[in-house]
Parts: C-alpha cells; structure tokens; sequence
C-alpha cells in the first residue's frame, strides 16, 4: 500500500471520527443544558447554560420536598403532585404493555400456526384497522366509556382501566408484527416438541416464547414509550388533578406560568425520561433483531 494511498485512507477514517463526535454533541447538548438548568435555582429562558452556582430546590419541588427558597427565604412546597403523576403514568404504560403483549402474542400465534375459517379476512382486516390513526375515534371513544362507566364505573371517563382498555385497541399492528416474527420460527421445532410428551401450550409457553424474545421486547418497548408519552388521549379522557398522566399534567403546570418554572419544568423533563431510559437500556440488544425479522414475513 502506497504511502498516498494510506494517508487518504486515513483523512477518510479521520472525517468519519469528527462526523460522528459532531453528531453527538448535537444530540448531546441539549440534554446537557436541561440537566444545567435543573440544576441551576435561577434558571430562566434567558439565564446562561452554565449556571453560577448549583441546587437540588427544582428537583425538591417536583417531587414535592419542602425546601427554603434562597431568594425570599421562605419554605416552599410543590402544590402540583408531580411524582403522582409519574407513577399514575408508570402504571398505565406497564399495565398497557403487559395486557397488549398477552392479547397480540396469543392472536398472532393463532394466525400463524392455525388454519381456520376466515384466517385471510382475519389478516386483511387488522390491516385495514390498522391504518386510520386513533385520533379518528376519539368521541368514539370518550361516548363508550362514559356509556361504561354508568354500568362499571372503574370503566367509565376519568379512570385508569378506561385509558387501557383504550389504549388495547392497537393491537392490531402488533398483531402483525408478532405474526411475522412467528411465521419465522420453524414449526418441526414444537411438533417435535409436542411428540416428546409437550403439550400444544407447553409448546408455545417454552419452545416459542423464549425464541420470540426480541419481537416480544421490541413490541413491549413501543407500546410503553406510546402510552408512557401520550398526551391526547389522557387529556380528554381524564379531569381529576390526581388521576392525571405525566405528560398531561406538566403541560399544565408549565402553561400557567411558563417563565418563572423553567427550572422545574427542566427537572421534571430529566425525570421523566428516567423510566424510558431505563427500559430502553434494559432491552436494547433485542431492538435490532426484533425489528428486522419481523418484516420479514407477513
């Protein structure tokens, strides 16, 4: 290899570095200033991102501490339950995700292993569903779980259980995204499963299951981070201060006085991205894998 040669290669390995340490801290310098801006006590849209001095008074006051304001002085206590809200939040998307991967694996496993009547319509109709945004049925919605409500009221507007089962209804595109993954898995693997004493469930609940992890995780992650980060469905379908969502209430505590909550809000943004983080982390070796065998088929 001639010295010229090696030396362009180099310049081309070189540019490729600095593209990619340019593109970090695009990324990464916003989440810099916000994690700054909690941080700092005067934090103000005009304030500088490195603040002059640091405090824990913003992340007190989402969290609902009492803390000395060291301005005036005086004890301050948050009067907008924000942990509330996170954890009303952490429960919606779990129970969501939960009970959306139980209904889209057992509905996906049939359409790929059992052949019945109706099996095509079955597949072209989830398909049809799947393409009007739910934004479309939002009365539809709201009108349903008030008529439910006068019958269970856990079911009704301004519950949890509603928002849940509304949120069941993307089943669908899950559905087909399962469905996929399944048609990948030879099916010799459980008949020779079940002719060694497995039953059909046993089958599916040891041989299939673990071999579908990744479409498993991939499909649990997008359903948490949507409904962890949904505002328009919470915002119609709850009212109650303490019934609220994460995203549904800071929206509210930040619009009635936007200037002067900069800090917190900049506090309650890190902590909201925390569980997300967290779960995304935990899970992220099967995203790849998950995503691209699942197209494969359908």
């Amino acid at each position: 290899m001639s010295r010229a040669h090696q030396r362009n290669r180099q310049a081309r390995l070189l540019a490729k570095h600095l593209s990619i340490v340019a593109l970090l801290l695009v990324i990464l310098y916003p989440i810099l200033c916000i994690i700054l801006m909690s941080l700092n006590p005067h934090a103000s849209l005009n304030a500088s991102v490195l603040p002059s001095e640091f405090s824990l008074q913003h992340w007190k006051y989402i969290l609902s501490i009492p803390y000395t304001d060291s301005v005036s002085g005086e004890v301050v206590t948050s009067p907008f339950p924000i942990a509330l809200w996170l954890f009303n939040s952490l429960k919606i998307a779990f129970s969501a995700s939960f009970l959306m991967l139980f209904l889209s694996t057992t509905a996906a496993y049939a359409l790929s292993r059992f052949p019945f009547r109706g099996r095509n319509a079955s597949l072209l109709t989830l398909m049809l569903i799947q393409m009007f945004p739910s934004i479309m049925a939002m009365v539809a919605f709201y009108l349903m779980l008030d008529k439910l409500g006068n019958t269970f009221s856990s079911l009704g507007t301004d519950t949890h259980l509603g928002l849940i089962l509304v949120y069941l209804g993307g089943t669908p595109f899950n559905i087909w995204l399962i469905k996929g993954y399944f048609d990948t898995i030879p099916k010799s693997i459980e008949e020779a499963a079940i002719m060694d004493g497995c039953t059909r469930f046993q089958a599916f609940l040891k041989i299939v299951l673990p071999l579908s992890a990744p479409i498993l995780a991939v499909v649990g992650l997008l359903t948490f981070i949507g409904t962890f980060s949904d505002f328009i469905l919470p915002s119609i379908l709850l009212k109650s201060q303490d019934k609220l969502t994460f995203a549904v209430g800071i929206q509210i505590f930040i619009s009635e006085s936007f200037s002067s909550r900069w800090g917190q809000f900049a506090a309650a943004c890190v902590l909201g991205s925390i569980p997300i983080s967290v779960v995304f982390y935990s899970i992220h070796k099967y995203i790849v894998s998950g995503l691209s065998m699942g197209g494969a088929k359908g």
